[in-house]
């Protein structure tokens, strides 16, 4: 008998987790193929909605975006976007030998681990939201074609420190324009923004904000084809 009360009380606690778990897992499973056709709201969104905090996103469609900023995500974020299955395993794994050896981590996420991070995780960087980013993102690759990855990448990414995600929000802040209407200038400075939002201000650049900028344009005259997969018709106008 007391054995058989120790196995109930073990099933009661382990019941809700399995059941929370299950949870958890469904939401991406079952979400993932929703956000072929319907625009997602990211994690970091629905924050600032739940607080009361302003959130400005104006989605843009991938056809309404300069291949200038589209290119210059790539090569800046992820530059094998467009032969990956959504995971880059030869810089995770760098980055995990980092890990285990102590050394400073460098990110090593992809634009789609980015994505899976947004849109159903958390922001916090942590070993256990690393490996989280690793299914998700194979899992994203497997359903979603590369255009509409980047799609949302774009209409999802923190932008700007009041509340701006997304480059059509982006974009009007730091310049005024539609983002269809990005010069080089421009476009390579928002792409530098990107890894801090809060700080990085593109329509006031920094010096060394410049000279990223200058870089990442650098790079895509030179491997601007390697990001060909979210372009018309498989080709990019540079």
């Amino acid at each position: 008998m007391a054995r058989r009360s120790k196995a109930k009380g073990i099933w009661r606690i382990i019941r809700p987790v399995g059941l929370v778990l299950a949870v958890l897992i469904a939401i991406p499973v079952v979400l993932t193929p929703v956000y072929l056709v319907v625009n997602p709201v990211s994690v970091p969104m629905l924050e600032r909605y739940v607080t009361g905090r302003p959130v400005d996103r104006r989605w843009r469609d991938l056809g309404d975006i300069s291949d200038r900023l589209k290119a210059s995500v790539i090569l800046s974020e992820d530059g094998q976007f467009c032969r990956h299955w959504g995971v880059d395993f030869g810089a995770l794994r760098e980055e995990v030998e980092r890990y285990m050896e102590g050394d400073d981590a460098r990110g090593a996420s992809t634009i789609t681990m980015q994505v899976a991070r947004n849109l159903f995780l958390w922001n916090s960087p942590s070993a256990v939201r690393k490996a989280l980013e690793v299914p998700l993102a194979l899992y994203i690759d497997l359903i979603m074609p590369k255009r509409r990855i980047m799609e949302i990448y774009l209409n999802i990414a923190e932008w700007g420190p009041e509340g701006q995600f997304g480059i059509g929000a982006g974009a009007q802040r730091a310049f005024g324009v539609e983002p269809e209407n990005l010069d080089w200038r421009r476009a390579t400075l928002l792409v530098t923004a990107l890894p801090n939002p809060m700080v990085r201000q593109p329509g006031r650049p920094s010096q060394g904000m410049v000279r990223i900028a200058g870089i990442i344009e650098g790079r895509v005259g030179e491997f601007g084809q390697r990001a060909s997969c979210v372009g018309e018709g498989g080709r990019l106008a540079l």
